[in-house]
């Protein structure tokens, strides 16, 4: 009999939908199937609310579910970033600098994870998914027409969650999957040291 734990867990499974969903949101959006597209990104956001959620309801917060939350991530954004491009080229193009910053509060952080542990970070901050939930919602109404300055803010948002995740990066001497904050591994650090 194979004690193995599955890896088919609820969570896994919801976390692995972002991958499945993100070569059809580029194609929906290659094609310009614009409120198609937005429609699935929905479903990809509420995945991605869910899977954490699963995970510790059911007992199941495994690394493996972490490491995969964490390239869901970044697909996710980097194919929001260029399906936005092919749909709304002008939005985007006004919004270029905020863009970047959404797609750099990605990567950096993951760049920091590689450079420092040879692995990806799987912190999931209580920042990153404020910012997360941020530009989830802000992204609607920037590309259904509406003003500017909430995505703007997400994208401010994005940026210092993901300084926090850089910063957790420096602190730690190895990786560890969902920290809240930096402040937990400052208090953290602090108690280690007070221990005779």
């Amino acid at each position: 009999m194979n004690n193995t734990p599955s890896k088919l867990t609820l969570p896994n499974l919801l976390t692995g939908f972002r991958f499945v969903a993100a070569p059809l949101l580029l194609w929906l959006a290659w094609n310009g199937h614009g409120i198609a597209f937005m429609e699935l990104l929905a479903i990809t956001f509420l995945t991605d609310l869910l899977d954490g959620m699963a995970a510790r309801l059911t007992g199941q917060v495994t690394q493996l579910g972490a490491t995969l939350d964490s390239w869901a991530d970044v697909i996710t954004y980097l194919t929001i970033a260029l399906c936005c491009w092919w749909l709304w080229p002008d939005v985007v193009s006004r919004e270029l600098l905020y863009v970047g910053l959404i797609v750099a509060s990605c990567l950096l952080p993951a760049l920091a994870g590689m450079l420092k542990f040879g692995c990806f970070t799987s912190y999931h901050t209580w920042a990153v998914k404020i910012a997360a939930v941020a530009m989830g919602l802000t992204l609607y109404v920037l590309f259904l027409g509406g003003p500017a300055w909430p995505f703007r803010a997400a994208a401010v948002v994005c940026i210092l969650a993901a300084a926090e995740e850089i910063v957790i990066t420096l602190l730690l001497p190895e990786p560890e999957s969902n920290l809240r904050s930096v402040w937990d591994v400052l208090k953290r650090s602090v108690r280690h040291d007070r221990q005779p």
